[in-house]
């Protein structure tokens, strides 16, 4: 570890050459790398992912969503794999503008439609199919309330905590520090209302919920980031009880793993075309 003090320069100018470990990934300007189509399988609803916590929000919703027996939610799933920079390829940023996974296509609609941003998709899926989000204008709003406060706070956890307590180059004091703070706060937002309701949104299970686990479940679960000791997780018991009640869905077993390329073999299933391949995953 270095403390030498940084002065910012008066315009600030980006560098090919940066010690910065994801360096070769971003750049300072959006839009495609490079000429590739996507693959498209046989189901009306193609996703393209990586099982990030981003990327397994949807594909939880939409095993729940086949778990309560809406056929037409079948779907494929292609990895995108951000390392190899399969997110800036033209089929990709067609899709989402953003180089970010996860992205989805409808093509059951006409003109088929594209949807970006997790949040945005557990939300037309919701609508879609008519599930997981609460039918009294009080409920559904209280669960966009939580969903909008995932897709705020996050980012706070990932790219805050997150990358200066794991992945920096070198850890400074200071943004491990003010980012622990505020992971903490975060934790304890979430442990107080879970006191309150069993659910997120309240008493039933919604979208708010599969936004929220594969984060904050992950983070007390010690999954991600590898902190659980270091940020004393198991205080929070409401966020404890609720993350290992969710994790014991049958579809969030199943859908935590779709997109998955590390980690124990049988919690790889790098691309999911059908139910049938969580089988052969099983017997392989």
């Amino acid at each position: 570890m270095t403390n030498r003090q940084y002065v910012p320069p008066k315009v600030w100018t980006w560098s090919a050459d940066s010690d910065d470990p994801f360096a070769s990934m971003n750049r300072p300007e959006a839009g495609p790398r490079y000429e590739r189509e996507l693959p498209v399988g046989k189901h009306p609803l193609q996703l393209y992912s990586l099982a990030t916590p981003n990327g397994v929000k949807v594909t939880i919703m939409l095993e729940e969503l086949l778990e309560r027996g809406i056929d037409d939610a079948e779907y494929d799933a292609h990895l995108i794999n951000i390392n190899d920079l399969d997110q800036f390829s033209s089929g990709f940023t067609a899709i989402n503008p953003n180089s970010k996974i996860p992205a989805l296509m409808d093509h059951s609609q006409n003109p088929p439609q594209r949807v970006f941003e997790s949040g945005s998709i557990l939300l037309y899926l919701a609508e879609k199919f008519d599930a997981f989000i609460p039918k009294s204008h009080s409920g559904r709003t209280e669960c966009l309330s939580w969903l909008f406060w995932q897709m705020g706070a996050a980012p706070i956890l990932g790219g805050g905590f997150g990358h200066f307590y794991a992945y920096a180059p070198e850890k400074f004091e200071y943004p491990i520090n003010r980012y622990t703070m505020e992971a903490k706060r975060q934790l304890d937002v979430l442990d107080r209302r879970l006191a309150e309701t069993p659910y997120i949104a309240g008493d039933e299970y919604t979208i708010a919920d599969m936004a929220i686990w594969p984060w904050y479940g992950a983070l007390v679960q010690g999954h991600v980031y590898d902190a659980a000791e270091f940020l004393q997780t198991h205080e929070y018991k409401n966020l404890m009880r609720w993350a290992d009640e969710i994790g014991k869905r049958p579809a969030v077993q199943r859908g935590r793993i779709v997109n998955r390329t590390w980690g124990e073999p049988e919690e790889q299933l790098p691309e999911r075309h059908s139910k049938e391949d969580f089988a052969r995953l099983r017997d392989a």
